[in-house]
Parts: structure tokens; C-alpha cells; sequence
């Protein structure tokens, strides 16, 4: 895989008839703003070939196919009920003509991995699961070549999770059954409507992305979405290599003290390990409530424990000396060596420096024909907000205003919340 930076005019470059053949061009005619027939597109996708590939020496046909596609849709299906790493059991590849089904549990699938990083485009509809997946089994560096659809009809619709059933539905008039998503994928032969489903799951997908495809670069909106799914296979990629000592951010709270900040790391380390060597969810070693309650609690003996927590007796009978142990070395520790406790978010009953920010990225969103919480999510203004009140440099932004939103957020939302920085500053608790 090659690991360059975005280039978001490139995904431009490629036609749209990587995924038509020559007999469908010539018999049908084509719509006068894409240059494509979707109702073209959807009797190809009706009719392609459909092949099982369950032998080791068929994953060539699928590698030779994948270097000529230009674009390949894909989906995958696997168990991840009751065990840490999840078990795939069927990769799902739509090369314009032909899908392909990949028999996973048979099959050594290095040789795959790399063929889609070098594709041009991925096309995966809500792909935070699946690339969670590809990261951990592959081995490659963040992916750049994915195309979300999801993501691009948050741009469209402002519906920023929406389904691939209402996608379907409510881009292409097509409808599809979704009732075999928790069936046990791992059985051999699937039912005719497990294969139906996992088929249908890419039938369409090319059709779908030339729709919006079509749509997004009518508003110019095409290479914005582009940038935001690269960045956002590089969120996964970097959610899927944190390191254990780390996971405990994920459920740190900024009222808990630098002591239970410690405990909460401890007993998140512990856990992290646990359910990795022996294979199960974290959530079957201890779930969070029962994590959090610890925390707060600070338990002394098995009695407290059984009594101020909601952890399940059987771990508790298995693990509980040993979390009681934790604790007691967590709460030992000096200052000096506990964890910094998290920042406040900003709070205040004046919602002068909020209408002020709100205004701002509305007006901007208008102007881009965009959706205003497409354009900032809670999570990056919460960021920008550390970054204005402690006074950071202007490289601690989050990653999602370090692109095209880049100088907007610094020549124009930045200098709106300057002007409220006392309130900003209040509203965190910070002294001014």
C-alpha cells in the first residue's frame, strides 16, 4: 500500500463507466448530468456474476480482477458476539461486472488485503466496523482510498448514521431485506437468505455511489467528502492501535480526581490484557458501569465489592482479589505518577459565546450548501475550545480542522470565540 497524502482532486479523475460494460453504454441512454443511466446501472447490477471463492488458487481471479477495476464495492460479515477478536467469515466484492463471495475461514487473504489498498476507490457503506476489521487482519497502514457512503449522505441528507436499507431506498427506490445482519455467518452453507442478503449488500453499492457521486460534485462538494472519509480511516486506524495503557480515556470523566484517574487506568490496562488473552469482550471481564463504580467507589474488600458494584458474581468469585489488589496499588501510587485528569467542558448559562459560535458555522454551512453538524461536530468544537481557553498553539486542533475546514476555523470561527474567551474560560472553570 502506498501511504501518501490525500490528494482529494484525484478520486475526480477516474470516468464513470468503471463499472458499465461496453453492451450497457451502447443500448441504453444516458441521464445529462451524471453522463450515466442509473436505471443502466441497476439491470448490470442484476446482472452480474455472482462467483463463491472458497478455494485458496480462486483468490487469483479476484486479485487480477481487483488490479483492472478502478473502483471495488465491499462489505463484509462476522461474529464478534462473544470474543474479543472478531471472526470473519465472508468479504463481499462488487468489481462492477461480478461479485464475489470470499469464503473467509477458508482462505489466507494477505494477498487480498493489499489488492484493495491499492484499488482506487473502496466503497463501503458505514465501514467502521469492517475497517476495523481490515486493520487488525492486514496489517496495512490507515487506508486512502475509501469512499463512505454513509459519510456523503450525511452532506446530502444532514443524517449523519444513516442505513444502507434507507440509502437504497430513498436514492435508488430499491429495497432490500435486512433481516439476516444477526445470523450466524460462520454455518456452511449459509440459507439462501443469508446469501441473498450478503449479495444484495454490494449488488447495489456501485450504483449508489455514482448517484451521489453525481449529486456531490453538482453542489462541488465531492472533494470535501473525499478528505473527511480519509479522515476518517485514519480515526479508525488509530481507535485500532491504542495502546492498552491508553484505553482508559475512553471512559475517563473530567469530575473524577487524579486518584481515580488511576484507578480507572489500572483497572482499563487490566481489563484490556484480560479479555485479549482469553479471547472474549471486554464487557464479559467487567462492564463499564461496574468499572465506573469501582472508580467512585474505591472498594476495600471482596464485601464492598459485592455490594457497592454491579460486577457479575462469576467474575467477580474469578477476578476479585485481584481488581481489590489493583485498586490498592492504583491509590498507593504518588501524585506525581497518577494520570491528569481531563479538562471541563465548557459550561455556562450565558449563551452569548454559543449563539455566537452556532451562528458562525451556520453561516458557513448555508454558504457550502453543507449541514451545519456536518461541517462541526461536537467533538472538534469541544477541542477547539481546549485549544482557545489554555492558549495552545494552533497545531493542537483536531485533525478534522486541520483540512479544508482549516482556514475558515482560523481566519473566521476562531477570532468569534476570542472575542468571548472570558466566558469561554469561566464556563470551564478556569480562572481569570
Amino acid at each position: 500500500m502506498s501511504n501518501h497524502a490525500v490528494n482529494v482532486s484525484n478520486p475526480q479523475q477516474n470516468t464513470t463507466d468503471d463499472f458499465i460494460t461496453e453492451d450497457v453504454l451502447a443500448n441504453h441512454s444516458v441521464s445529462s448530468s451524471s453522463g450515466i443511466d442509473i436505471d443502466a446501472l441497476l439491470e448490470t447490477a442484476n446482472d452480474a456474476a455472482v462467483t463463491w471463492v472458497r478455494e485458496q488458487h480462486q483468490l487469483d481471479e479476484v486479485i487480477k480482477a481487483l488490479a483492472i477495476c478502478g473502483r471495488v464495492a465491499l462489505d463484509t460479515e462476522f461474529i464478534k458476539r462473544d470474543t474479543y477478536y472478531p471472526r470473519l467469515a465472508l468479504v463481499q466484492l462488487n468489481t462492477g461486472d461480478h461479485i464475489y463471495l470470499l469464503d473467509a475461514p477458508q482462505l489466507q487473504l494477505a494477498e487480498l488485503w493489499q489488492a484493495l489498498s491499492d484499488v482506487d476507490i473502496a466503497i463501503w457503506h458505514a465501514c467502521g466496523e469492517d475497517l476495523g476489521i481490515f486493520y487488525l487482519l492486514s496489517g496495512c497502514p490507515p487506508l486512502t482510498n475509501i469512499f463512505d457512503t454513509q459519510i456523503a449522505l450525511s452532506y446530502l441528507t444532514g443524517q449523519l448514521q444513516m442505513g444502507y436499507q434507507q440509502a437504497l431506498a430513498d436514492q435508488l427506490e430499491i429495497h432490500i431485506d435486512k433481516e439476516q445482519s444477526q445470523s450466524d455467518w460462520l454455518q456452511r452453507p449459509l440459507s439462501d437468505e443469508q446469501e441473498k442478503y450478503a449479495i444484495d449488500d454490494v449488488r447495489f453499492l456501485p450504483a449508489l455511489y455514482l448517484q451521489i457521486e453525481d449529486k456531490l460534485k453538482a453542489q462541488g462538494l465531492y472533494d470535501y467528502v473525499w478528505a473527511d472519509c480519509q479522515l476518517y480511516a485514519s480515526d479508525l486506524y488509530e481507535a485500532q492501535h491504542v495502546e492498552d495503557d491508553a484505553m482508559y480515556l475512553s471512559m475517563a470523566d473530567y469530575r473524577y480526581t487524579s486518584e481515580q484517574m488511576a484507578i480507572l487506568k489500572a483497572i482499563a490496562t487490566w481489563r484490556e490484557g484480560l479479555a485479549r488473552s482469553t479471547n472474549q469482550p471486554r464487557t464479559f471481564v467487567i462492564k463499564k458501569q461496574a468499572v465506573r463504580e469501582i472508580v467512585t467507589e474505591k472498594p476495600n474488600s471482596m464485601r464492598e465489592l459485592a455490594h457497592k458494584t454491579t460486577m457479575h458474581r462469576s467474575m467477580l468469585r474469578l477476578y476479585g482479589e485481584e481488581l481489590l489488589k489493583i485498586v490498592r496499588e492504583a491509590r498507593s501510587l504518588p501524585p506525581a505518577e497518577h494520570p491528569a485528569c481531563l479538562l471541563p467542558p465548557y459550561r455556562s448559562k450565558n449563551k452569548v459565546l454559543s449563539k455566537a459560535v452556532q451562528h458562525a458555522i451556520d453561516e458557513h454551512a448555508k454558504s457550502l450548501k453543507i449541514p451545519a453538524n456536518v461541517l462541526m461536530r461536537k467533538k472538534w468544537l469541544s477541542q477547539l475550545y481546549e485549544v482557545i481557553a489554555f492558549d495552545q498553539d494552533i497545531s493542537e486542533l483536531p485533525q478534522g480542522l486541520k483540512g479544508w475546514r482549516h482556514d475558515w476555523v482560523v481566519n473566521t470561527l476562531i477570532p468569534v470565540i476570542e472575542k468571548h474567551k472570558t466566558e469561554l474560560q469561566q464556563g470551564m472553570g478556569i480562572r481569570v
